[in-house]
């Protein structure tokens, strides 16, 4: 299905977006000052009927930058060792083109103008992602500086749930409890969780008009 992978027609059900899902793992709360340490990121396609699901997963660990600030808890939450010696972390702006390249493929392979960050709790993601596209002065970010698709607000719209883990299962799909706080993990769960609610937004109204449009009806 290499040809329905790429299919355009998702450029309309956006608005010339491409929803890419995102989740950052890092050493605290503040992007200015706490290290990214990790990033992963879930590329959306669509296939013909209109349906969205997660078709490439790419990731990275992150080395800190300097003088970054490595908070004791949140790495006990995350349960990250950011000197690891066999974490194989990429820099920061070469973890950000190793993301950032294939993003920039698929917006150009599926018609679209620019890639729109999915996430749960999105600006907290898009936050760090911003915060080191500016460290490092990186001049091709992919993504839209400030919008965003929140999966909070869709699951408590869908689910009534604003936890990943419980939107998840409310929506019918696996959780494995000793996987999560991992990029990721959380990412791929996010992404099926975002397409979840599309396709069944889709099916529950028969919201084809933008699928019409695109094919000129």
């Amino acid at each position: 299905m290499e040809d329905a992978a790429y299919n355009t027609i998702i450029s309309q059900r956006f608005r010339g977006y491409l929803p890419v899902v995102v989740d950052v793992e890092t050493a605290g709360f503040d992007a200015r000052t706490d290290a990214l340490l990790e990033i992963a990121a879930v590329i959306l396609r669509m296939d013909d009927s209109g349906e969205l699901w997660p078709a490439q997963t790419i990731s990275c660990h992150v080395q800190p930058f300097e003088g970054a600030n490595l908070d004791p808890k949140a790495l006990a939450f995350n349960g990250i060792d950011p000197h690891h010696p066999f974490r194989d972390a990429l820099a920061e702006r070469d973890a950000l083109d190793h993301v950032f390249k294939p993003v920039r493929a698929a917006v150009k392979a599926s018609a679209c103008k620019r890639a729109i960050l999915v996430g749960h709790n999105a600006f907290f993601d898009l936050g760090f992602i911003n915060a080191a596209v500016e460290r490092t002065g990186y001049k091709r970010n992919p993504f839209h500086p400030f919008s965003t698709f929140d999966t909070v607000t869709l699951a408590g719209m869908a689910f009534g749930q604003t936890v990943l883990a419980r939107s998840v299962i409310a929506a019918g799909i696996a959780w494995d409890a000793s996987e999560a706080h991992s990029a990721i993990y959380d990412t791929q769960k996010t992404a099926e969780l975002f397409c979840a609610v599309i396709n069944r937004w889709q099916s529950a109204t028969g919201g084809r008009a933008w699928l019409d449009q695109a094919d000129g009806g």
